[in-house]
């Protein structure tokens, strides 16, 4: 047993070819003792190696019920904590890379929320009044405030019933980090948007006046996804003026107005599957990461779909670019020899009440 782990400077100039072959090797080594997830923003490079792929509520339910000792979470910090906090004691959550974060749920911390939570309560009883709701791409502190608070957590398929849900127990909902989701959901429920003000974190009150407040349903969160913001009204104008039969889908964290103008709203996969489901021969242009997007193309290519990335900009997720397979070969290997690296725990305490927020969305799903 190795009494230290093999430091990462060891892999870092290793070539691409090599660090795969050592994932094979390490992989081997540990057998069914880990399971390796990969979201579908996964880089193809370590995408091709995974047990398990999907979303990241998906990834970490599947994770939970498999008997692996190790699960390695090849997507984002977030993701990674949710597993550890829905997956049994004796299981170990790992992150390859510790600096694969999330913008967006960077966008929206504790005591930005408390804040904001405090600012309201010298209007109105915010407890009594706001649900609060978490987007899944938050950190498990959050998760745990709507724990707390009444409130909840939604992903972006389950949105519109979470928030039905949120008002079946008071008349307003506090949605964070990413406005676009809240926004789009609000308006598929009837929601006017001037009942769905944005509350900027870096204003007094939110910049935002009590008379709004008053008036609010959503309470928006002044927060996004850094490569669903790309994506513009032009893109599909210029895509509908060329193919005037062609497909538009987003995701729902795409603007309001890339979203009124998108034939199917999805997400991930929703996205994979409206595609592959439809009839030979169609265009779609997609607006979400571009890992997913190209490798849906080459999934389709064989019925003679055209699958084309909404923005003329090569946009994808940064962070998640960071688990490489240098970063996976290192965690196996580490593994494969008996020590942990990049173990993510969340504190007992936080993930408690995350998983009370968490649990009720399950119900409600």
């Amino acid at each position: 047993m190795q009494a230290v782990p093999i430091r990462f400077e060891q892999f870092n100039q290793l070539a691409d070819q090599d660090a795969q072959q050592r994932i094979l090797a390490a992989r081997a080594s540990l057998g069914k003792r880990a399971v390796l997830l990969c979201h579908h923003y996964q880089r193809a490079d370590v995408y091709r190696h995974a047990d398990i792929t999907g979303d990241s509520l998906k990834l970490s339910r599947l994770a939970a019920q498999s008997d692996a000792e190790f699960i390695v979470f090849c997507g984002v910090h977030f993701m990674a904590e949710v597993a550890d906090i829905l997956s049994r004691p004796e299981q170990i959550a790992i992150l390859p890379d510790l600096a694969a974060g999330c913008s967006m749920a960077d966008m929206a911390s504790l005591a930005k929320v408390e804040r904001c939570w405090r600012e309201i309560n010298t209007l109105m009883n915010a407890d009594a009044q706001f649900t609060p709701v978490t987007y899944i791409n938050s950190a498990a502190d959050l998760k745990a405030f709507c724990g707390r608070h009444g409130g909840i957590v939604c992903t972006s398929s389950n949105a519109p019933k979470i928030l039905e849900w949120s008002f079946a127990q008071r008349g307003k909902i506090l949605f964070f980090p990413d406005q676009h989701l809240g926004r789009w959901s609000g308006h598929k429920m009837g929601i006017p948007l001037d009942e769905m003000p944005v509350w900027d974190p870096d204003l007094e009150m939110g910049g935002l006046t009590p008379a709004q407040l008053e008036r609010a349903r959503i309470v928006l969160w002044k927060g996004h996804c850094a490569v669903h913001q790309m994506f513009q009204p032009a893109h599909i104008l210029r895509f509908r003026n060329t193919y005037p039969d062609g497909l538009v889908i987003s995701h729902p964290e795409c603007s309001f107005e890339v979203c009124q103008q998108s034939d199917y709203i999805g997400s991930t996969e929703s996205i994979l599957s409206t595609v592959k489901q439809a009839p030979p021969g169609t265009r779609w242009l997609v607006g979400t990461e571009l890992n997913l997007v190209e490798r849906l193309a080459e999934e389709v290519k064989a019925d003679n779909k055209i699958v084309q990335f909404m923005s003329p900009t090569v946009c994808m997720c940064s962070t998640m670019q960071r688990i490489d397979p240098q970063h996976l070969a290192w965690t196996l290997e580490n593994l494969a020899e008996g020590q942990v690296v990049n173990r993510i725990t969340v504190p007992q305490h936080e993930a408690v009440l995350a998983k009370v927020a968490l649990q009720r969305m399950l119900d409600v799903s």
